[in-house]
């Protein structure tokens, strides 16, 4: 038996008005039909904007965060951190205001009448899988060691997936280890990245940059929708492997942009690492007073150094005798302090030391003698 209860709900405002004997009801129903179509289509094109709005924007804001935390690590200027926090700042503010809008647009949805356009649509044409609930947000330690643990139990499978080129292999593959859809792989998957292009590997850093994006289109998506990553990220392989013209290019862009970044970062990780090592080298050289012997050659006149290259102690000393005192005797103590060179103390007290000539360090004096 038929509920007609159900009319009670429909939208009959348009359609029940008396009209005149003399006018062509079955026309005019057309014409009211017509326009209440097009106000539903034109209600659905301003959600559509809406939402695409609030996904740009978000994907923009994971970029500033990116640049932040690069910048960050990077340990860059403050002018430079501020610009990027506020670009941040301004994001975060535009996200509210898109997703207000957004649900306002469907609050409103629900409000509307029914129609006989909106009863005949099917009823199970859209269905809404692992819902996220809101969740406490995680501290940095929790986080770091989730991410721990998740490296070690999976890492080998996160180096397949990042080794894989079709699309068709890598849906395949998610589907077979959906667990892998998640922001540990996005992060171990940046690392990989940046390992590989500081050994020079840059053919092999493409590739897996490629599934890195992969990753966080999936991870973007599912933001957007509210939905668990592992629920929708066939509808991200869908959509892409459609040729999506639009959506190519922003993956595109993300992508090359991604790269960029990766480079920038394993240069920055290369020159720390060649500044460590030269540091440690200094450390190395110190001599008794604290004085790294090449930065003192460095800083000593010409004829010094030509005395030092040619290990002659006679020139050393004709050349301090024509110098001021003053000048002579800061530029010894500095030998000294470096190691450069060992005092010959013939006589008692420091006087004596200063004032009298040098000779070289016992290793280069063996050379000598040797020659």
């Amino acid at each position: 038996m038929i509920d007609y209860s159900v009319w009670d709900h429909i939208e009959v405002s348009d359609d029940e008005d008396d009209t005149h004997p003399n006018i062509d009801t079955p026309s005019l129903f057309r014409w009211r039909h017509q326009a209440r179509v097009e106000r539903m289509e034109e209600y659905k094109k301003k959600g559509d904007e809406f939402n695409k709005a609030l996904c740009e924007c978000r994907r923009k804001l994971a970029e500033a965060q990116k640049k932040l935390q690069d910048l960050t690590m990077a340990g860059s200027g403050d002018a430079e951190l501020s610009k990027a926090q506020a670009e941040e700042k301004k994001l975060k503010k535009e996200e509210r205001e898109w997703q207000k809008k957004v649900d306002d647009h469907n609050r409103e949805e629900k409000k509307m009448p029914w129609n006989v356009d909106t009863l005949s649509k099917d009823g199970f044409s859209k269905s809404i899988v692992n819902v996220k609930p809101d969740s406490a947000e995680e501290t940095e330690e929790e986080k770091e060691q989730k991410h721990k643990t998740f490296v070690e139990k999976y890492e080998k499978q996160i180096k397949h997936f990042g080794m894989l080129r079709r699309w068709d292999d890598s849906q395949k593959y998610l589907s077979d280890n959906p667990h892998l859809v998640c922001e540990e792989t996005a992060n171990y998957l940046v690392i990989m990245c940046i390992d590989l292009e500081v050994e020079e590997k840059h053919a092999l850093m493409e590739q897996v940059a490629h599934q890195t994006i992969v990753m966080q289109f999936i991870l973007e998506l599912a933001k957007s929708l509210k939905v668990d990553p592992r629920g929708c990220f066939r509808q991200f392989f869908a959509k892409i492997k459609t040729a999506d013209q639009q959506y190519q290019e922003a993956f595109n862009d993300e992508l090359e942009s991604f790269k960029e970044r990766v480079r920038g970062r394993a240069k920055i990780r290369i020159e720390k690492a060649m500044k460590e090592y030269e540091e440690e080298e200094r450390q190395k050289r110190m001599g008794p007073g604290g004085l790294d012997p090449v930065e003192v050659y460095e800083s000593l006149p010409a004829e010094m150094q030509k005395c030092f290259d040619e290990k002659d102690i006679q020139m050393l000393q004709d050349v301090i005798s024509k110098m001021d005192p003053t000048e002579a005797k800061a530029h010894m103590k500095k030998c000294i302090d470096s190691g450069l060179w060992v005092p010959n103390s013939k006589g008692d007290g420091e006087e004596k030391e200063e004032e009298a000539t040098y000779e070289e360090v016992k290793q280069e004096q063996e050379e000598t003698k040797k020659e």
